[in-house]
């Protein structure tokens, strides 16, 4: 689905090591290598697999930074306990909770206050760190696209879908995306947020239901409040994701109008649903010509060999509304999103004239500079080994730290951790207790607009890790059982 450019030699053996590393991270988690097993020494792997010795030992040296060996002195590399068997996954619900209003913004202010302080451990912010975004390049990108800016090249009102360069850039990594009997094609917006906004004002109005995931990202929380709509929020299981019978269920007892779901790396959960469900899923929303708005934005941040297929490639009636964004990827102030929203393609045109009548092409240029350069399939590489490496280290400080019976997920991709705690404890009081420690976290009450989540919290590893973040998460978790302790007095 996604095309790549001919590989440099350097870039080829690059990915034979990496290659090398997924292939062994496979085994080890099929159970193949065993816990406290030595693997094969470097001869043994060269000869087993042809690759170089200086390949198998970058290969090895990356399994470490994950997570899944150590290296013992004159003994070589063994297996590590894995993480995610360590931690048992949360609970998953079974009851779906009805439609009901929203308010949650009060919460969510307090919560985005704390984590723009620049001070804080931002554990509360689903962002990548700078250090993991290509700033050089980019910089480079935005002297170019000023020099055009200089000339006149880029004054003047955008075309209304956006600057053309750049829709055909993200067209070209959008293949089997589009279904031309529907005249899809790319809307360029504010941000995979403002796409959510238009599309849910383009397919509703006050006082619709909205069927959303449950636990789920609050931002879709708050548009729904704002914009005066009703959420029925559907339970999800922490590995497979949204369960299909009660959402049918749902469907058949209420009057849904549209669906806000994101199934490829899950805020907060981090699960993809396999494609049989998302082909199934499509096809049920389909049937019953229900709109399904879909946020991909975390969906080239994946952990895996392939990227996962988003909801839009099932889509044969136009009625999903995908939506995406550079903001996790590339760079968070540029503010570039797009939708490709199927048969209300004119309607969001409509709406977003109304409401921006252009925007702007300067930093539209910048991106569309960048994706046709190639650069981004390189970036993307380093970027997700580097997130599958702070997850790991987070996941080891997390057992190491936090007390007997924490639950986490396990993200198959993007930049979330959802941790479940004693169901005694609130994740308010967590909130407030961390802040003073310059610590910020996202309290599950603020995923869900029930009082299911109270006990659980939402940890972002898109930092790169560091000897700050091992105290952080220290801190953390001795408030967490300084907290366990005053409620089991």
């Amino acid at each position: 689905m996604w095309q790549f450019r001919e590989k440099s030699r350097s870039e080829t053996m690059e990915y034979h090591y990496l290659k090398l590393a997924n292939d062994l991270e496979g085994k080890i988690r099929l159970g193949r290598y065993k816990a406290g097993e030595k693997l094969p020494s470097l001869r043994a792997m060269h000869q087993r697999t042809g690759r170089s010795i200086s390949t198998v030992y970058h290969a090895y040296a990356e399994l470490e930074q994950r997570g899944l060996v150590d290296v013992r002195e004159k003994s070589g590399f063994f297996v590590r306990p894995l993480i995610d068997r360590s931690l048992p996954r949360p609970a998953s619900d079974k009851k779906i909770i009805r439609p009901h209003k929203v308010a949650i913004n009060a919460m969510a202010t307090m919560l985005q206050q704390a984590s723009s302080n620049q001070t804080m451990l931002p554990f509360g912010t689903a962002l990548p760190g700078p250090e993991l975004l290509p700033k050089k390049q980019l910089a480079r990108e935005v002297r170019r696209a000023a020099e055009k800016y200089a000339s006149g090249e880029l004054i003047g009102y955008c075309h209304p879908t956006g600057h053309k360069p750049l829709c055909t850039e993200i067209e070209k990594r959008m293949v089997g995306c589009f279904n031309s009997a529907h005249g899809d094609e790319v809307i360029v917006t504010g941000g995979c947020l403002s796409a959510i906004d238009l599309c849910l004002r383009t397919v509703a109005k006050a006082g619709d239901i909205i069927l959303v995931e449950s636990p789920t990202f609050l931002c879709y929380l708050q548009l729904i409040e704002d914009l005066n709509m009703q959420a029925l929020e559907i339970p999800v299981d922490p590995d497979s994701g949204i369960d299909l019978a009660l959402m049918q269920r749902a469907l058949d007892e209420h009057e849904v109008v549209a669906a806000l779901l994101n199934t490829n790396f899950h805020n907060p959960l981090g699960y993809v649903m396999e494609d049989a469900a998302k082909r199934e899923l499509v096809d049920i929303f389909a049937r019953k010509k229900i709109p399904i708005i879909e946020d991909d934005i975390y969906g080239d941040l994946y952990f895996g060999e392939t990227r996962p297929l988003p909801l839009k490639v099932f889509d044969r009636e136009g009625l999903v509304l995908y939506c995406s964004s550079f903001t996790k990827t590339l760079a968070p102030d540029l503010r570039i999103g797009w939708t490709v929203p199927g048969i209300f393609r004119e309607k969001i045109k409509r709406v977003k004239f109304n409401s921006s009548v252009a925007s702007q092409q300067l930093m539209q240029d910048v991106i569309a500079g960048f994706l046709a350069s190639g650069a981004y399939e390189r970036h993307l590489r380093k970027m997700r080994n580097a997130l599958k490496k702070q997850l790991a280290n987070l996941l080891h400080a997390i057992v190491k730290y936090f007390p007997l019976g924490t639950r986490v997920s396990a993200p198959r991709g993007g930049l979330c951790l959802w941790v479940e705690l004693d169901q005694h404890l609130d994740g308010m009081v967590l909130f407030d207790r961390a802040r003073e420690k310059n610590i910020t976290i996202v309290p599950g009450s603020l995923c869900s607009a029930s009082e299911n989540y109270r006990h659980c919290i939402r940890l972002n590893f898109g930092y790169p890790w560091s000897e700050e973040s091992e105290q952080g998460i220290e801190v953390l978790g001795g408030i967490i059982s300084e907290l366990a302790a005053d409620k089991g007095k």
